[in-house]
């Protein structure tokens, strides 16, 4: 079973691309920056990675699944020393779950945001 995810209580793709899909009971998420759902970014490394996570949540729910069912991250920052700060906002979000991640320093990132984040998560058992 593959599918389109898409909410309103996330921002829209800018691109030609999904907010995420769902194949076999697994969500993949697009990467999400600190837009708000009327596609405003948000400024600063904390508050856009607040952002970014709300959004994921909004997608993955979405997708009938949560931060909970996280199986793998990636984070990408356009300034590898903002790591420490994401960090912390993270663990608020994911508390005791930690699923596997990657984190990358990249150049730029769309509408020049500081971080983007995506994961990979199962489907609520109900929802497969």
């Amino acid at each position: 079973m593959l599918g389109i995810v898409a909410t309103q209580n996330a921002p829209q793709a800018i691109g030609p691309y999904s907010q995420a899909m769902v194949a076999n009971g697994i969500v993949y998420t697009s990467g999400q920056i600190g837009l708000t759902p009327q596609g405003e970014l948000v400024s600063g490394i904390e508050a856009q990675t607040r952002q970014v996570l709300k959004n994921l949540e909004e997608v993955l729910k979405a997708g009938g699944s949560n931060l909970q069912n996280v199986l793998k991250t990636t984070i990408f920052l356009s300034n590898i020393e903002d790591f420490g700060i994401v960090n912390e906002i993270y663990a608020e979000f994911f508390g005791a779950h930690k699923p596997a991640r990657s984190t990358v320093a990249v150049k730029t990132l769309p509408k020049n945001a500081l971080v983007e984040i995506e994961c990979i998560a199962l489907q609520d058992s109900n929802k497969s």
